[in-house]
Parts: C-alpha cells; sequence; structure tokens
C-alpha cells in the first residue's frame, strides 16, 4: 500500500501524463486547417500500480478531398506518401499536395522541397495535366498532344504508425515503420483538389473537457493528500 508520499508522486505522475495528453489535443485543434493533417492520439492506460502512461499514435484515416481548381493542387485519394528533397538532399514524405513551381520551373512543395526526383515545366505551355497515377503531362501549344514530362511518386510503409512525424506536415521513415515501397500501379492522385485535416473537431473539444474536468479533480485529490502529509509531519513533531 502506498504511503502518503507516493500517492502524491503517483498524482503528479497522473497529472504531467494528462497535461501532455492536452497538448497533443490542442496541436490536433491548431491544424484542423491544414492540409492532408493526420490527427493525434495520446493514449491513456493505466498501469497496476495506479500510474497513467500513454502512447503517441496517430490516426492515418483519410481526410475529406476538397475541390480547388488549382493545377499543381494534388490530393491522394487512399493509402500512400509523397517522396520529397528538402534543402540537405534527405527524402521526406508527405500528403499534403500543394505544389507551385519556382523561377527555375521545378516543381516544389510549399516550403521548397523537390517534388519526387525533380520535375521541370517548362517556360510555355498550354495546360498541364496529372494522371490518377502521378504522370505528370503538359500540352505544348493548343492543338499538339500531352506528353510526359515526369511522375509525382506514390510510397507506403508496411506500418505507417512507424514513421516519424516531422515539421512542415512531413514523415521520415524508422526502423519501425520499414522503407518505403513504391506503388508503381496506384490511381491514388487526384488533380485540382487537396486533402483535408481528419481532426474530428467535435470528439477533439469533447476530450479536452474531459481532461480539463479530469485534471481539477487530480489536483484536488492531490491537494488533500498533501493537507494530509503536512498533519501527519505536525503530529510527529
Amino acid at each position: 500500500m502506498d504511503n502518503l508520499q507516493g500517492l502524491i508522486s503517483k498524482q503528479v505522475n497522473n497529472m504531467l501524463v494528462q497535461f501532455e495528453t492536452l497538448g497533443y489535443l490542442s496541436n490536433n485543434v491548431s491544424n484542423t486547417q491544414t492540409t492532408a493533417y493526420k490527427s493525434q492520439r495520446f493514449e491513456n492506460y493505466l498501469k497496476e500500480d495506479g500510474r497513467l502512461e500513454a502512447v503517441l499514435r496517430h490516426d492515418y484515416v483519410q481526410g475529406t478531398i476538397m475541390q480547388t481548381g488549382r493545377d499543381l493542387d494534388v490530393a491522394i485519394n487512399g493509402a500512400g506518401f509523397i517522396p520529397v528533397i528538402d534543402k540537405n538532399g534527405q527524402t521526406k514524405y508527405t500528403r499534403d499536395g500543394s505544389f507551385r513551381v519556382t523561377s527555375e520551373g521545378t516543381i516544389v512543395t510549399r516550403d521548397n522541397c523537390i517534388v519526387g526526383g525533380g520535375i521541370n515545366l517548362p517556360a510555355d505551355y498550354n495546360r498541364l495535366k496529372i494522371q490518377p497515377n502521378g504522370k505528370v503531362m503538359i500540352q505544348k501549344t493548343k492543338t499538339s498532344e500531352f506528353e510526359e514530362i515526369g511522375e509525382i511518386p506514390l510510397v507506403t510503409f508496411r506500418n505507417p504508425e512507424g514513421l516519424k512525424v516531422l515539421e512542415g506536415n512531413k514523415v521520415e521513415e524508422t526502423n519501425d515503420s520499414g522503407k518505403p515501397i513504391y506503388l508503381s500501379e496506384n490511381k491514388n492522385f487526384k488533380q485540382h483538389a487537396l486533402e483535408s485535416s481528419n481532426v474530428d473537431m467535435y470528439g477533439t473539444v469533447q476530450n479536452i473537457l474531459q481532461i480539463n474536468a479530469s485534471l481539477i479533480a487530480s489536483k484536488n485529490l492531490t491537494q488533500v493528500i498533501d493537507d494530509m502529509y503536512k498533519e501527519v509531519i505536525n503530529l510527529r513533531q
């Protein structure tokens, strides 16, 4: 059976876990408008000794596909990630297909990561088409045929839960996620559209209210135990 010091230590630990959970939920709320953002779950469980522990998980459920009408917006409708190369030459992965073109004609992400192995658009063309399989096609003039100039690759992982989440709406592979698997026969891309965040605002707000109530109860209980501890100390003096 725990003594009073042990009870206080346990309550403080549990409150810290709840505060951390609240932080992840707040992060979800702040990313409700982030393209293709995947919500985080900090799952709490109670150990036999009464201490709370938690495991961080990511919800890779598909977000709603929203039409934008923009040529360089590409949503992934289904599983997969787009490989991008950052300024250090490192390959990262994203589901955010809101791309743009540099002054040199290279298709990049919002934060200037190169898409795929590098896709360069000519200075002048009539139309740009991105096929469901990721093939990038251009029509140079109104009367010419479309020609392929590159491909937006799509990869998946054996265990997406094992991916390391990075800033900038990106992830990177780990030993737990396994190596990327190239999907050569996919039809998951949808041009002129973006995937919205999959955060469940109603459920998230409900969780925040529940944790807030739990924190208040834990604080009050900790104060009661602390007062009892002080009384015991005074009796011994």
